[in-house]
Order: C-alpha cells, then sequence, then structure tokens
C-alpha cells in the first residue's frame, strides 16, 4: 500500500503557481464540468422552502432532508466502488443523467411519500460522482504539488459555482419552483454531457501485491485494514462536526445577540469571499510543509475560531470569529484531500474517496442534530464541545507517537 508521506526537504519541486500552470487538461475538464453542476445545484437549498410554500410541516422537511442525507452517505460508499470498476468517466455520466431525471420529476409529484423516495434516490445518485470526480484528480498527477494544484483549482471552481448557484436559485426560485427544479436537472445533465464528451479514463494501474483474481481483496475490506485512512476517516468525521456548526450553533448565537438573518447572512458572505479569493493563494504557502501538521493546526484554528463565538456578542467579534475558522477552513480544504490521495493505492483511489465521502456526510449529518440538541440544553456546552472536538480533530492528524519515533531514528 502506498503511505508516502510529503516530499523530503530539499526535493526541488516547482513553484505551487506553476503546477496551476501545468496541470493535465483532465484536472481542467471535470473542473469545468463541476462548476457547471455546482452553478445549477439549487435543490439541496431551497428543497425546504419549496415543501413548506406546498404547505408541508416542517416535521415533513426534516424527514426529507434525513432520507436525503442517508442516500448521501449510501451513494459515495457505492459512487467509490463504481468508480474503481466501471471507471470515473462513466460513473459521473451515470449520475449526472440519474440526478437529473430525478430532479426534474420532483415538482410534478403529489404525496408526500413519492417526493420522499425521489429524495432518497436523489442522494444516492447525486454522489456518486463525487468519488470519481476526486479519483479523476488523483489520476492525472504525480507529485504532492501537484496533488494541492488539481485539489485547489477543483475546489476554486466549485466555490465559483455555489456563489453563482445561490444567487441564480434565488431569482428560479422567486419566479417559479417548476423552473427552479428544471433548471437543477439541466445543469446535471450539462454536467454529464462535458465529462462524456471531453473526459477520458487514464489508463488503470493495478497494484503488484493484489492477485487479479481475487477481486474482494481490493474492495473495502482491504481499504478499511489500511490504519492511517481509519484514522483519517475519524478526523474527518470529528472535524466535519465542528465545521459544520457555522450553519448551527452560529445563526442560533446571531439570533440569541439580538442580531438578524441579514447580520447572519453577512457573516456566511464574509466566509464565501475570504475562501474564494484566498484558498488558493493559501494553499500554495503551506504546501511546503508537511501535510499532517497542517491539517492539525488547520483543524485547531477552525475549533478554537468556532469556539470563540460564544464570546462574540456584536457583529465585529463575530466577525473576528468568522475570519479565525475560515483561515483554519482554507488550510484544511484542499489539503485534506490532497492528503487523501497520497494514501491510496492506485486500484482503491476510488474507494478511499468513497470512504471519505461516507466520513463526510457523517460528520455533517450528526453535527447539526447533535449541535442544536446540546445548544438546546446549554449554549455553553456546545461551544465547549467544539473546543474539544477541535483539539481532538487536530491529534488525530498527527503521526501516531510509534510513527514519529520510528522517523526519528
Amino acid at each position: 500500500m502506498n503511505t508516502a508521506p510529503s516530499d523530503p526537504p530539499g526535493v526541488d519541486e516547482a513553484r505551487f503557481r506553476d503546477a496551476v500552470r501545468g496541470l493535465p487538461s483532465r484536472v481542467w475538464i471535470i473542473s469545468l464540468g463541476i462548476l457547471v453542476n455546482q452553478v445549477g445545484n439549487f435543490l439541496p437549498v431551497f428543497i425546504v422552502l419549496y415543501l413548506t410554500q406546498r404547505g408541508y410541516s416542517a416535521g415533513a422537511a426534516g424527514l426529507v432532508l434525513g432520507v436525503t442525507g442517508l442516500g448521501k452517505v449510501l451513494g459515495n460508499a457505492v459512487g467509490g466502488y463504481l468508480a474503481d470498476k466501471l471507471g470515473r468517466r462513466w460513473t459521473i455520466v451515470l449520475s449526472a443523467v440519474t440526478t437529473a431525471g430525478l430532479t426534474a420529476i420532483v415538482p410534478f409529484l403529489g404525496p408526500l411519500l413519492a417526493i420522499v423516495a425521489a429524495a432518497g434516490l436523489i442522494g444516492v445518485t447525486s454522489q456518486l460522482y463525487r468519488p470519481a470526480a476526486a479519483a479523476v484528480l488523483i489520476d492525472s498527477v504525480t507529485t504532492n504539488q501537484q496533488r494541492l494544484a488539481a485539489v485547489g483549482v477543483y475546489r476554486f471552481a466549485m466555490n465559483i459555482g455555489a456563489a453563482l448557484g445561490g444567487v441564480i436559485g434565488g431569482v428560479l426560485a422567486s419566479t417559479s419552483y417548476v423552473g427552479l427544479f428544471l433548471g437543477n436537472a439541466a445543469a446535471c445533465l450539462l454536467f454529464g454531457v462535458v465529462v462524456a464528451a471531453l473526459l477520458r479514463d487514464a489508463p488503470q494501474v493495478r497494484s503488484d501485491d493484489v492477485e487479479p483474481q481475487d477481486d474482494r481483496a481490493v474492495g473495502y475490506r482491504q481499504a478499511l485494514s489500511d490504519r492511517l485512512l481509519v484514522r483519517f476517516l475519524l478526523m474527518t468525521v470529528v472535524a466535519e462536526f465542528v465545521y459544520i456548526q457555522s450553519t448551527v450553533g452560529l445563526p442560533l448565537h446571531v439570533n440569541d445577540a439580538g442580531l438578524s438573518a441579514r447580520d447572519f447572512g453577512l457573516l456566511i458572505g464574509l466566509n464565501g469571499l475570504l475562501v474564494l479569493v484566498l484558498e488558493l493563494p493559501i494553499t500554495g504557502w503551506v504546501s511546503r510543509y508537511r501535510p499532517e501538521y497542517v491539517l492539525a493546526i488547520g483543524n485547531l484554528i477552525v475549533g478554537v475560531g468556532l469556539a470563540l463565538t460564544g464570546f462574540a456578542t456584536g457583529m465585529v467579534l463575530l466577525s473576528a470569529t468568522v475570519l479565525i475558522w475560515t483561515f483554519g477552513e482554507m488550510v484544511t480544504s484542499t489539503y485534506s484531500q490532497a492528503y487523501l490521495g497520497s494514501l491510496a493505492p492506485p486500484h482503491l483511489v476510488g474507494r478511499y474517496q468513497g470512504l471519505h465521502g461516507v466520513a463526510y456526510t457523517i460528520g455533517t449529518g450528526a453535527g447539526p442534530l447533535i449541535g442544536g440538541a446540546v445548544y438546546a440544553i446549554n449554549p455553553w456546552a456546545l461551544w465547549a464541545l467544539i473546543g474539544a472536538a477541535g483539539v481532538l480533530s487536530a491529534q488525530l492528524c498527527l503521526p501516531r507517537r510509534r510513527a514519529r519515533s520510528a522517523e526519528s531514528r
């Protein structure tokens, strides 16, 4: 198994900006595709408003979101398998086409049970592409610097698409929810067309230590036998639990502090603007350092920044806390996925990315439930929990003591 750490000090790698310029076309194609997909990704943002406008209760909307979340967990696991077995290109196309079809029929469904079933299936199909798209990036590069550059460009495209999508979705929702869902479906379909027409799968490399006839040996069981991966997945669950409190604990605190929804929107807008403008340069700045320590410091900063929210009662102090945890987010987001790419053997890249998607979805799914419940008991209990979880996520990033001792010999 390939568990390559960052390149040794003194290795003359190209500067990060040169690595970005030298990225292969496959990285730019998949980044273009994700930009298109994110621009039209309205459903997760507006589904609750759509349901409540149709007269369904908040509980019904919560049921739809819950089923969608479970579907996303399954979708990442299945997507990782398909990425390795079916190939990256056709897994993405399958995800895009099926999601487009299912999304297009949602506004024409009547019974709640039918909407719940469609939402669950969309949760599955909409996530199939994620491990495959990440695997495209890993397949296309060879060095740590290139991996960081590839993931950085991909995330930059994703962030631009998300920013544009929020604005376009709001306009469509104010006009027609049918148009909103059909627009979402069209964007998914266009994503599939871009990938089908332009992307070609890289030749699949088989690890020398895997017998070709033993397909079970290259499945999720083998992936989960990698202790570094399991530790990374645990870190991901904890770190995402912490980060998602920016959409749970932060708005609850903003409300309790007597501020408005507009104020919360400004804080989230500040986060989005900083990520869009600064994440790629910051990734280049930290690329010279060992990934385990970069991830540990970044996760710690996110935890500290969000935990400090409890002490901030005005917009100036809250903006300062947003600056802190957003900096941590920018340090870790690209590095996390690039580091995972360095852990995966060539024949398991899709499954590694699928497991990462599962861990990410569990963290972001459980975070609102736990965070909201703890805040209801005592707000300071949530801020303390966030701080402790931030420390834990940082500790899980660090090499185990035995590994550090072995390296020092």
